[in-house]
């Protein structure tokens, strides 16, 4: 196993593992005590990636504030609205409707960034969407605020990679880490003051622990990413729903039927098919610049080629 696909499997393993504990506390702590605490634990572990030649102080210094700052609000949106959803509804169903995300994202790229997408890629986004109404199955169960929390969380998520998108080339990356981070525990620090509860030492210890598998397994998808093509690291994401399925039907007596197992798998296939449609595109592409590259007269330097259009 390569060793990038080695560190994204164990990342996302890390990720599981810390919304597992999350839905633990249920509903004993306020999603924005829980959200606090993580926050600010998952911070220990991110101040060893500051990237070289930047300083934590020129967080503000930005290029784009508007964009950041909303980048920041729909992170934080995100993070609470799933949290909500891990202690209300089913650990599969949360999962299932947060992994509408990829549907949102490619509406958005359309709409907004005016991006062009083939008919192969909407044939596999519409079947994840199917998988999702197989798991959640609404019109056929009663539906909680917690699926409407999950499918909200992706939305937001959507927004905030899609700013990223637009934000990332020109703003420093010390103001992408340290923003979002800094509104999670500001707001979630306000909004916990009505219903705070002093945690016990066990709660405490929890969620210490739930905050540093975020922060570890923030830099292992660095890691990851460092060593392994996108390609290969943004299929291991799906072991999330292999974690979801086992964590809940052995911590929280969860057990989907089959039709939400079928759903879950619908969602899966359609994700990875997108991916690793995504990985063909970029070698076929890549192979089609170097080819260009070598031939007389072409631009000595690689990075001026560009591949066909895609």
């Amino acid at each position: 196993m390569p060793i990038g696909v080695f560190y994204a499997v164990v990342a996302f393993s890390v990720y599981s593992c810390g919304d597992a504990l999350i839905k633990g506390f249920g509903q004993s702590l306020s999603v924005f005590e829980i959200g606090f605490f993580v926050a600010v634990f998952s911070l220990l572990p991110a101040l060893f990636v500051k990237p070289k030649g930047e300083r934590w102080r020129d967080s503000f210094k930005l290029k784009y504030p508007r964009l950041v700052h909303l980048r920041s609000f729909c992170g934080v949106a995100s993070s609470t609205l799933i949290t909500y959803a891990f202690v209300t509804i089913p650990f599969a169903e949360a999962y299932a409707l947060a992994f509408m995300m990829p549907l949102f994202i490619t509406l958005m790229s359309v709409l907004l960034l005016k991006e062009r997408v083939d008919p192969t890629r909407w044939a596999m986004l519409t079947l994840g969407f199917l998988g999702v109404m197989l798991v959640v199955r609404p019109g056929f169960r009663e539906l909680e605020l917690g699926h409407l929390a999950a499918l909200s969380c992706a939305l937001f998520g959507a927004v905030t990679t899609t700013v990223l998108r637009v934000v990332a080339p020109a703003e420093k990356r010390v103001s992408l880490i340290a923003l979002p981070a800094l509104y999670m525990v500001l707001t979630s620090a306000l909004l916990m003051i009505p219903q705070f509860v002093l945690p016990t030492l066990e709660q405490f210890g929890l969620l210490a622990l739930s905050g540093t598998f975020v922060g570890l397994g923030h830099l292992l998808i660095i890691a990851a990413t460092r060593h392994a093509p996108a390609s290969q690291v943004a299929p291991i994401q799906y072991v999330q729903i292999v974690w979801a399925i086992g964590l809940g039907a052995f911590f929280f007596y969860e057990y989907p039927d089959l039709v939400a197992y079928a759903g879950l798998a619908i969602v899966v296939l359609s994700g990875l098919v997108n991916v690793f449609i995504d990985g063909a595109r970029a070698r076929i592409a890549g192979r089609f610049a170097a080819y260009r590259a070598r031939r007389p007269g072409s631009p000595t330097n690689i990075t001026e080629v560009r591949g066909p259009e895609i």
